[in-house]
């Protein structure tokens, strides 16, 4: 799959994917009032967040055809 996520975008889904991380794990311990269905869907949007930043590939992104990787579409990613 064609990378399709530039450095900004990878940038934005690094932090958000952390941010959901740690709500994730601090709602499994108890120190942020959620339901407690909160923590495995946060878990698994962190993990989503951080596994498309790390491979600059994004399936929605392909579907969609979304490409915000500034390199030239002829060029290799």
């Amino acid at each position: 799959m064609n990378q399709n996520v530039g450095s900004t975008d990878k940038l934005v889904r690094t932090a958000l994917g952390a941010v959901l991380g740690t709500v994730s794990l601090a709602t499994l311990v108890g120190a942020v009032s959620l339901p407690a269905l909160a923590a495995p869907v946060l878990g698994v949007a962190s993990l989503l967040m951080l596994g498309t930043a790390a491979r600059g590939s994004c399936l929605l992104y392909s579907l969609l055809g979304v490409d915000t990787c500034p390199a030239s579409a002829g060029g290799s990613r």
